[in-house]
């Protein structure tokens, strides 16, 4: 019944705005609220089977479905977000369909435990290169990316685990845009409980247009090249 309640949800919310998942999203995260009645806390790789649904059976992603590849980013930031949508601090808004099918899900997972469980399994995984689907000015780039990011992120946006700031080099591009944008719309790190969140969506009103945003993000990806 819990489940049942958390996709209708997924649903309404879906219904409700213009950036919401289309049908085979919906699907999708239907199929995973499924796979979880099926898996235990300490079996991750059960667990997982509610991901692939999404994410793809090697968490290489989904682009059409707007999972992001979950091999190119960090254990230890992978469950801050899990923990995040699970607690309600991402995924809220009424305007960000794709983050309410996360939290649903999330909201599934029994405990911490449960949560530690999929992210090592993901771990498991061999990590693939983001394919480039963004143009962009790459000089100009670099020199915002680096008066404006670098400090937290590093000089090869390679994270900085001190400072709680993920590696960015080898996400995709199209997902870095489609984040960023949220952070600086206020669907993302409006809720200043959400501490790195909310410093992001500081960050997310610095860059002055969409044109210098996708200089960045190409400036980022050539950095995983």
């Amino acid at each position: 019944m819990k489940r049942l309640v958390l996709l209708l949800s997924v649903m309404l919310v879906a219904c409700s705005n213009d950036n919401a998942p289309d049908v085979s999203s919906e699907k999708a995260a239907a199929d995973a609220l499924q796979a979880l009645q099926h898996s235990t806390a300490a079996d991750g790789k059960a667990l997982y089977a509610a991901c692939a649904a999404c994410h793809g059976a090697e968490g290489e992603g989904n682009a059409a479905l707007n999972a992001p590849s979950l091999v190119n980013q960090q254990d230890w930031y992978l469950e801050r977000q899990l923990l995040g949508f699970r607690s309600g601090l991402r995924g809220s808004d009424p305007k960000d369909g794709y983050g309410a099918q996360m939290q649903a899900i999330a909201k599934t997972l029994p405990d911490d435990n449960a949560v530690k469980a999929v992210v090592s399994y993901i771990a498991s995984f061999k990590a693939k290169p983001a394919a480039k689907t963004l143009e962009g000015n790459i000089k100009r780039g670099a020199d915002y990316y680096s008066n404006l990011c670098g400090a937290c992120h590093g000089p090869a946006a390679e994270g900085n685990d001190t400072l709680q700031a993920p590696a960015l080099a080898g996400v995709e591009d199209w997902y870095l845009l489609k984040q960023f944008n949220q952070f600086r719309d206020g669907l993302r790190g409006a809720d200043e409980s959400d501490r790195y969140g909310y410093q992001m969506g500081m960050m997310g009103k610095t860059l002055p247009d969409e044109d210098i945003t996708k200089d960045v993000i190409a400036y980022i990806q050539s950095l995983a090249d």
